[in-house]
């Protein structure tokens, strides 16, 4: 089993060690990512729609149908080039780790996204990452809803994914590992097929641990920090790999394969096969772009998290995913998280701002009052929706009644004036 050398981990990080016992991740984050559970009966696989088994079907289920303001305005595969791709080549070296570091910074205060090249990661860790979860997701629904997450389990194989308790689906199934600390891995929720799948699982979750301690350390030094700034405020650093399928979809206009919102952690690395889907904005939705997929690229995000930690100087990334009638789409979300008692507040306040919170809160609270937000935006929305719906009904019965009482006032002709 390969695990993170907590001697060599960069910049200080405190890696856990295994734990036989599987334990939770403690704090309050996790009443909101769901408790351990064992795993669903396989018989759940009747009651349970699953995208992947749409291929014949002409129209979309009403559950995946969003409303009108909601809907893609740009195709998947309508490409854009803005948001910058940057080597790390040479990131150790002084000079030229100035030039990543100047332009990671730039791309943080325009998007909140950047894509990086040359990072490190091994090519053919990546192939196996990517081909063994199109293995699983072509997997029959029953070997598939074993590992059932829904209910509040922590970790394993759900269909769209709705932490605020919404109606509408998103067109996805996904597969999540808790993958560190290690002593919170529960292994019984990691799918054992493909055979080979866990473990390459391991060693995907260490590199990419690895690459966000690197970026990490830039992003610290672009706040004008010390290098492991970062990585200190994110305590015991946690990490969540979600492994996202897009399948074709029949109406892809109609819906999303990811809704529109903000990652809440520190930084996220996604991994993208050459589809496209992606999808961002900087100007508060009003116009979007499809990220140009690049071959062994990772996007980064910059979540919630390292926004507050910069003072509102790099953009949190305002994303989402579309889907298409053509093609399947996969991409692998690898989540880098502080402790959920980790202490959420800038670090880096400049001459002449004011700190854009009020005071230190734990990142579990954090998160709790960005869902109860996202809850009470929905609720506004709904309540906006059948308000509208409302006047429009008075609007028609006012006019109805008003053809009523015309048609009962006009007098009726006399025959005289029928024949004149």
């Amino acid at each position: 089993m390969a695990l993170y050398n907590a001697a060599r981990a960069p910049y200080g990080i405190r890696y856990s060690q295994p734990n036989t016992s599987r334990s939770s991740i403690s704090g309050e984050v996790v009443a909101v990512y769901a408790q351990r559970s064992s795993m669903a009966p396989v018989s759940s696989a009747a009651s349970v729609f699953l995208p992947t088994a749409a291929a014949g079907e002409k129209t979309l289920r009403p559950s995946f149908v969003r409303e009108a303001d909601e809907r893609p305005r740009v195709a998947h595969n309508h490409f854009s080039d803005e948001v910058p791709v940057v080597s790390l080549e040479g990131i150790d070296d002084g000079a030229r780790r100035g030039e990543i570091r100047a332009r990671v910074a730039a791309a943080c205060e325009d998007w909140g996204i950047f894509q990086v090249v040359d990072h490190g990661v091994d090519a053919a860790l990546v192939a196996d990452m990517a081909r063994l979860a199109r293995e699983f997701f072509a997997l029959p629904a029953e070997e598939k809803l074993r590992y059932d997450m829904s209910g509040g389990k922590k970790g394993g194989f759900i269909v769209s994914s709705h932490l605020q308790g919404e109606a509408v689906q998103d067109w996805r199934e996904i597969v999540t590992y808790f993958s560190y600390p290690v002593k919170a891995r529960d292994y019984a929720r990691w799918p054992d097929k493909p055979a080979a799948w866990r473990a390459v699982v391991e060693r995907y979750s260490e590199q990419l641990m690895g690459l966000a301690c690197r970026l990490l350390g830039v992003l610290s030094e672009a706040m004008g920090l010390e290098t492991d700034a970062l990585a200190k405020a994110c305590v015991d650093m946690d990490q969540k790999v979600v492994v996202n399928f897009y399948p074709r979809c029949p109406q892809p206009d109609l819906t999303l394969g990811l809704k529109r919102h903000t990652d809440p952690g520190t930084i996220t690395l996604l991994l993208q096969d050459l589809v496209g889907g992606l999808q961002a904005t900087r100007d508060g939705g009003r116009t979007w772009i499809t990220v140009q997929p690049v071959p062994g690229a990772f996007v980064v995000n910059l979540g919630d998290h390292g926004h507050f930690l910069s003072n509102g100087r790099f953009k949190n990334a305002d994303h989402q995913a579309v889907v298409n009638s053509e093609c399947s789409r996969l991409s692998i979300a690898t989540f880098q998280n502080p402790a959920p008692d980790a202490a959420v507040y800038p670090l880096a306040v400049r001459e002449g701002e004011a700190p854009i919170l009020e005071e230190p809160i734990t990142f579990a609270e954090m998160y709790r009052r960005k869902m109860a937000r996202d809850l009470e935006l929905g609720k506004l929305k709904k309540q906006a929706k059948a308000e509208k719906q409302k006047q429009m009904l008075q609007q028609q019965q006012q006019k109805q009644s008003a053809k009523d009482k015309d048609f009962v006032a006009s007098k009726p002709k006399h025959l005289d004036e029928i024949l004149a």
